[in-house]
């Protein structure tokens, strides 16, 4: 059998030019023409040619190889400064440039909020070429693990312990001190005992200051909460995942209906319950105009929420009961309130028996109305006992909020809300599919809301790109950024 051998000594060039590297339908060229479209005044990163000398590097050159960089799983800056000088495409984007990773860190650090406007200028040049309808969007979250570890995470309980611990330490400490002093005073000064006593009191004042913070996060008192302080990444929370707890950010993206682009991500600190809102506007903004739909999964279901949407949009979210309902709960029970029919025009309830429950008084504290059936229509019903035990008769509260969440039952059970939800599955969910599996990006480099928010933006930019360029193709695709 013949072999193919090599000979490291065989003289060979690469091509004269530097453009010549790459193909013209190379991946890469797509990136150099985005970046080159952008309005660097307008994302924040202002290009003066007036200066004398060259002691910086193009601002252009260096957002294109983070950009480029992260695409393809390449996030370090060290790693981003070894490509630079063995890999071709990296070389050629650079222009052969090879800015050393302290550069690279520093230009990213320094624009953390111009980064993250990239990606609304990226929206903007979607809708330019129609890629984004903003029509229906989906929204959905997913916890990434913060640059910190969770050891360095303190609550109220770890703190108030270790301070106990401290002050029992130093204690003995003092008395040993005392103990040496006495017994060994003929002999010369001792520093290991007060040297070690001084670090403990370093180290106490430093955990009473941790308490302070956390003291000064906590609400009112009468709401239960868990407050933690990370002492590296002062942003991050606590998190419970599935590989157990860590710290880590809420990471918020939320995708267009026609071919899954992320419109708008953010990183955030509290739980999908209460972000629905917030996200919806803050797309809107970026988009220039109302979605008519928006979809997310039932974690995202708040009433009071859900209530304040605008009323032009159409929200398809279920409740728990409706995403399982084969479930054993007491929605499944046979006797749930939520089997009991409201009639309209008699302001009264029908339980499942067909007996009334008329109003009978306003419920202040659940903010709410209050509605009884008669205790002798309950007690001669053959399910009473199973139904309630209650001699007064069955009793149940119907919320402000009710017309609401019937009409987000009847949205979602109908035939256009169950496509919709189905379609969420596959355009909100993608994208931290694609961040975590295929770029390995379930863990932020950077630290901060800053940094996490920069970080998230340019992982939804390279997201974008790869759909352009499977979309459109990427002779097409650079042709029309170009044009922009």
């Amino acid at each position: 059998m013949a072999y193919k051998i090599t000979d490291r000594m065989q003289s060979k060039l690469l091509p004269s030019t530097i453009d010549d590297y790459v193909g013209s339908e190379d991946p890469v060229r797509v990136y150099d023409a985005l970046v080159n479209a952008l309005d660097f005044n307008t994302i924040g990163i202002p290009l003066e040619f007036c200066k004398s000398g060259a002691d910086e590097y193009y601002p252009k050159d260096l957002l294109k190889l983070i950009i480029y960089g992260y695409s393809y799983g390449v996030r370090s800056s060290r790693q981003l400064e070894r490509a630079c000088h063995h890999n071709l495409s990296f070389i050629w984007l650079m222009g052969g440039s090879t800015p050393d990773y302290r550069t690279i860190a520093r230009f990213r650090k320094e624009h953390k909020d111009a980064i993250k406007n990239v990606l609304k200028q990226c929206v903007q040049m979607c809708l330019n070429l129609k890629l984004i309808a903003g029509h229906t969007l989906f929204i959905d979250g997913s916890g990434m693990r913060a640059n910190a570890s969770i050891k360095h995470s303190w609550d109220k309980k770890r703190c108030q312990e270790f301070l106990k611990k401290v002050d029992d330490d130093i204690e003995k400490l003092v008395e040993e001190s005392e103990r040496i002093d006495c017994e060994e005073g003929h002999q010369g000064s001792l520093v290991s005992v007060p040297k070690e006593l001084r670090n403990r009191k370093q180290l106490k004042q430093r955990v009473e200051e941790i308490l302070k913070t956390i003291e000064e996060k906590e609400q009112p008192a009468g709401k239960e909460q868990h407050i933690s302080h990370n002492t590296v990444d002062e942003d991050c929370i606590r998190m419970q995942t599935r590989q157990g707890k860590h710290a880590g950010y809420n990471a918020q993206v939320v995708a267009d209906e026609k071919y899954g682009l992320i419109v708008h991500s953010e990183s955030t600190q509290i739980s999908d319950y209460n972000q629905l809102n917030t996200q919806i506007e803050k797309a809107s903004e970026t988009l220039g105009k109302r979605p008519k739909i928006v979809s997310s999964d039932s974690g995202y279901y708040s009433i009071v929420h859900l209530a304040q949407i605008n009323p032009e949009i159409q929200a398809v979210i279920p409740d728990r009961s409706q995403v399982h309902p084969n479930k054993e709960s007491a929605y499944n029970h046979p006797f749930d309130r939520i089997k009991f029919k409201y009639d309209t025009a008699k302001d009264q309830y029908l339980c499942p028996a067909g007996k009334p429950l008329k109003r009978i008084a306003v419920d202040r504290l659940n903010h709410g109305i209050a509605y009884q059936a008669n205790g002798q229509d309950c007690q001669s019903c053959h399910h009473f006992g199973v139904c309630t035990t209650a001699c007064q008769g069955r009793k149940i509260n119907r919320s402000n909020y009710e017309a609401v969440k019937e009409r987000l039952r009847k949205i979602y059970d109908s035939a256009k809300g169950q496509f919709i939800y189905a379609l969420r599955k596959q355009k909100a969910e993608l994208p931290f599919g694609h961040f975590k599996r295929n770029l390995s990006a379930g863990q932020f480099l950077l630290r901060g809301k800053a940094g996490t928010n920069a970080e998230l933006a340019l992982l939804s930019t390279c997201f974008n790109i790869a759909r352009m360029i499977t979309i459109v193709g990427i002779p097409k695709l650079i042709l029309k950024l170009a044009k922009i």
